[in-house]
């Protein structure tokens, strides 16, 4: 009878757990609790693929035994974000974020252009401001959440930049020369006018306050949507070098000199500017793109001025520079050792959660580059909290993570592979390597659902854990622990 009465005991408290499973992302406090046209949001909302894969809303951070902070949800499970990045080029469809969702991603990284919301002063485009809310929207619909990038490439539209970046209204160059370099676009952060135009964008008083006030703006405007995760407040920063660029020592300096001054000042000011109005997000910072050549960021730490713990992340980016310039990876070149140790010991020392927001090659089909996506995805299962991969779209070449076929493209299925959304501890170490993933995490006192992503027919293993119940979906799985202890090593194997 006792064995009788445990599994019917087991069986209820699964069943109770199972209706917490088919919940939609949490509702902000003071955002909306229905979909955008009047209907009410649901877990499925029209689209069955994933009923209970619906992404939750960080309202905290753990620290893991290696030190990492890694997101949490309000009941206590640990959060891994992972998606695609998204409308830089202003395309994305309903489709596009329906299909990052059935692929089992939980987030995008929106990207927006200061020019094209407001092209001029004081006079802000109500269509882009339309458009932006339709993505996240189409967001909430399928479980998604989004943080919303301020991108920039080379500073604006001025030096070549098309609608993305910051207004030419905003653009101080001195009069100074610009030459673009067509096969090298990288090169024209370095020349004397675009170099002018970063100075004038940190020290100006009068650009200052109209970047403040725009950042104010995008914060009210998009405040309590229940799809955005937060801001990464300033895409890839640069800044004046003053002396010979190609000259790394010359180049390491001045990164830590506007890591230390100027970046971390604006840094601050933007943080303020968000927090006027928005109390809930999450806010990211960036360090220079030299981490990359593993130099670790000079940044400082921030404060937070929202009531009740902080919410500030760290979003580097994970390129090899080699690879962006058009060869195939070499991974005895140390590129993804030399990155993980530049990375570490700043969001340790701060208390950051680590969110890649750019990574991935240019051309994934070569056998190097191939390589690489599957380092990249084992390094980032040690450092990060989450990550968005560089960029969703479908071709035949280029950074599009879909072939032309709509499939992973050659080289980026590791991206693909399966990852736990939730976990009900924090993990200890996370693989997938030749269609086997493996996850080991010690369960916690608060939770005991695992959410998983993995293919239909997969077979799912558990080890270490008492009363294990399995309950399968289409394209996941969650596994229920309502019998195991806390502090408990669990081991889920996957083999498809």
């Amino acid at each position: 009878m006792r064995v009788r009465r445990t599994a019917a005991a087991l069986a209820l408290t699964a069943a109770a757990l199972l209706g917490t499973i088919a919940t939609g992302p949490a509702r902000a406090a003071d955002g909306p609790a229905s979909a955008a046209d009047g209907r009410p949001a649901s877990a499925t909302d029209g689209y069955g693929r994933f009923p209970y894969g619906q992404a939750e809303f960080p309202t905290g951070t753990t620290t893991a035994a290696d030190g990492r902070s890694l997101f949490t949800a309000a009941d206590g499970r640990v959060l891994q974000l992972r998606g695609f990045n998204v409308d830089k080029y202003g395309e994305t469809t309903e489709a596009d974020i329906r299909s990052i969702a059935a692929h089992g991603f939980t987030l995008l990284r929106v990207a927006v252009s200061w020019t094209r919301l407001e092209p001029a002063r004081d006079r802000y485009d109500e269509a882009e401001f339309a458009k932006l809310h339709r993505v996240l929207d189409w967001a909430e619909r399928y479980g998604l959440l989004a943080v919303v990038d301020f991108h920039q490439d080379v500073y604006g539209p001025k030096f070549g930049g098309g609608d993305r970046g910051i207004p030419v209204w905003a653009t101080r160059d001195d009069g100074l020369p610009f030459t673009p370099d067509p096969d090298d676009w990288f090169a024209g952060y370095f020349q004397p006018a675009v170099q002018a135009a970063f100075r004038h964008l940190y020290d100006d008083a009068d650009l200052r306050r109209w970047q403040d006030d725009f950042y104010t703006t995008v914060a009210r405007e998009l405040r309590g949507h229940r799809a955005l995760l937060g801001y990464d407040l300033f895409n890839e920063p640069f800044g004046p070098i003053d002396g010979d660029p190609s000259d790394p020592a010359v180049l390491a300096a001045a990164s830590a000199e506007l890591e230390q001054g100027r970046l971390a000042d604006m840094y601050r000011r933007l943080i303020a500017a968000v927090r006027r109005v928005d109390d809930r997000s999450w806010l990211f910072v960036e360090p220079t793109v030299l981490v990359g050549q593993g130099v670790p960021t000079s940044l400082p730490a921030f404060g937070d001025p929202r009531r009740g713990a902080a919410r500030l992340g760290y979003a580097p980016h994970f390129y090899d520079t080699a690879v962006e310039a058009g060869r195939d990876w070499d991974p005895t070149g140390g590129f993804i050792e030399n990155y993980t140790a530049a990375i570490t010991a700043y969001p340790k020392a701060a208390h950051l959660p680590v969110l890649v927001g750019e990574w991935g090659p240019p051309n994934s089909r070569t056998p190097g580059n191939a390589a690489l996506v599957r380092r990249q995805v084992a390094a980032m299962a040690g450092f990060a909290a989450g990550w968005t991969m560089w960029y969703w779209c479908q071709g035949d070449g280029g950074y599009c993570a879909l072939g032309s076929d709509g499939r992973p493209a050659p080289g980026d299925g590791p991206a693909f592979g399966p990852y736990a959304t939730a976990l009900a501890g924090t993990p200890v170490r996370e693989s997938y390597r030749d269609g086997v993933y493996t996850l080991v995490f010690t369960t916690s006192a608060r939770a005991c659902r695992t959410d998983l992503v993995l293919p239909d027919g997969a077979a799912v293993t558990v080890t270490g854990a008492r009363g294990t119940v399995i309950v399968r979906r289409p394209g996941g799985a969650s596994v229920l622990l309502p019998a195991t202890r806390p502090g408990t090593t669990v081991t889920i194997t996957v083999a498809a």
